[in-house]
């Protein structure tokens, strides 16, 4: 029986795939909105290219032997937001107040373009006004000196380069400060958290050549059509090696379905495309938990009757707590199961018997596993799966959270934490001669807050948009509207 489709103003019904001629026309129209016509193509070119730069759109990694075109639909637009090629010039902001600036939504003020001079806000007219650098910097100083370094948080995204942020953390801890609020705090905190206590880093353990080695991936919490898409490619030549995806998520989501890819000469010219999901489970929202204990439950079963499902060498060798954790699971009812993820007994245990075949198997994972208050059990709970058959450190398995920016991870790496380890501050004491500051400083939510309470006064962000990445952001930013 089919449904009757809902209409929706200003929307088409679209029944192709992701990918194709779609997405080249997308990218078209983006390059020709914001971008000179004769830099496009140059500055593309050098898009994920060992001379050239990262993209900002995802954190998808890079193939070693590269192709001329490396980066995609959003990728393209993320480009072309980036190196655009119209300017906020001192004569637009001289003629607009920062009080009509305010009314704008974000959508309008990135159209305005890039700003061209360093800004400082003039009261009287209400308005910004070109300074000399010398003036900031001075500026900023003076702010500085006058404030307590508990009262200055130190913003940072996934855009910066590791030695942008490495020399950020530096100057926030000369200055005496460990309040770092990341973007990654509201994205894969709980990976940050949940990896270190399962397999002892906050990381991923899989390369692209994993997926190469492969026997079949579990995506879980993450649509990689519209949030790294570049990943599509990987996918794309997994089903097409008929490479198992047991795809979970509420929606049905058209890349995961099927996908044309763009490079593909065969199915750009013959309007084809290739399905991706070779399982598609409608999980319900807040489900997952329950849907990766129903998999570890049936795996479990598999041991007792068969006795070779379970890796014992490795769970003796390499784990702690088994008998607790099989024991949680052997508690689960099959009733709380179905009723909480919303998939029947027998769906979950066709997973589960995939996943005994399977010699090598890697689970993918994004924001739908994490942005939940039981986002770290859910990380753990994948771990712990991943685990019971030795699929973390061996060719072709492992865990692969999909961050959001290219540099999150790096970003951690060299230093971006309100919780930095002893050792770190001890050898930033070494190299650079001064005590840095031991006590934990702020996470994003704590700085929000701080910011609402009026203990953070002054706020520096390198790169991201902390006001409207960060929820409550209306509220934090009213309080910073004071500060001179």
């Amino acid at each position: 029986m089919n449904k009757k489709r809902r209409s929706v103003p200003g929307v088409r019904h679209y029944d192709g795939p992701a990918g194709g001629w779609g997405a080249l026309k997308a990218t078209a129209i983006a390059v020709r909105t914001q971008m000179d016509a004769l830099e496009a193509p140059v500055t593309l070119l050098r898009t994920n290219q060992p001379d050239g730069f990262d993209c900002p759109g995802c954190a998808w990694p890079d193939k070693e032997h590269k192709s001329t075109f490396q980066f995609c639909e959003n990728g393209a637009k993320a480009v072309t937001w980036e190196a655009t090629s119209k300017r906020v010039t001192p004569a637009f902001l001289a003629k607009n107040t920062v009080s009509a600036l305010l009314k704008k939504t974000d959508f309008e003020l990135e159209g305005y373009g890039r700003l061209t001079h360093p800004l400082a806000y003039h009261k009287e007219s209400d308005t910004f006004r070109p300074v000399e650098w010398e003036q900031a910097f001075a500026r900023i100083g003076e702010v500085l000196r006058g404030l307590s370094p508990e009262q200055v948080e130190f913003y940072t995204s996934g855009r910066a380069s590791n030695e942008a942020a490495y020399l950020f953390q530096l100057f926030a801890r000369e200055y005496g400060s460990n309040n770092f609020p990341d973007c990654s705090n509201m994205c894969h905190e709980a990976t940050s958290v949940g990896l270190p206590r399962s397999i002892g880093i906050g990381k991923g353990t899989v390369s692209l050549d994993d997926f190469e080695k492969t026997e079949l991936v579990i995506a879980i919490g993450h649509n990689p059509g519209t949030n790294h898409p570049r990943m599509m490619g990987t996918l794309h030549e997994l089903a097409r090696r008929d490479v198992p995806i047991i795809v979970f998520n509420p929606l049905r989501e058209r890349a995961l379905e099927r996908f044309a890819d763009p490079q593909s000469i065969i199915e750009m010219a013959t309007y084809s495309s290739t399905d991706i999901a070779s399982t598609y489970f409608q999980v319900r929202a807040g489900g997952d938990a329950a849907a990766l204990k129903g998999i570890a439950k049936h795996v479990l079963q598999l041991e007792a009757e068969r006795g070779d499902v379970l890796d014992r060498e490795f769970i003796a060798a390499h784990t702690l707590g088994f008998d607790d954790f099989a024991a949680d699971i052997a508690a689960t009812s099959w009733e709380s199961i179905e009723r909480e993820s919303g998939l029947n007994r027998e769906q979950l245990e066709k997973v589960a018997e995939a996943y005994a075949r399977s010699n090598a198997t890697i689970i993918t994972y994004g924001m739908g596993i994490t942005q939940h208050n039981k986002g770290t059990a859910n990380v753990r709970l994948i771990a712990d799966l991943l685990l019971m058959r030795g699929n973390i450190g061996k060719p072709g398995a492992g865990i692969c959270p999909l961050r959001g920016h290219s540099n999150v991870q790096g970003n951690r790496t060299v230093g971006i934490t309100e919780k930095p380890a002893p050792e770190f501050l001890e050898r930033l004491s070494d190299v650079f001669g001064f005590v840095p500051p031991s006590k934990h400083g702020h996470d994003a939510v704590q700085a929000t807050q701080a910011m609402i309470d009026g203990r953070a006064r002054a706020l520096i962000c390198l790169g991201g948009n902390f006001a409207v990445a960060m929820p409550d952001h209306e509220q934090g930013s009213r309080q910073c509207t004071g500060w001179t």
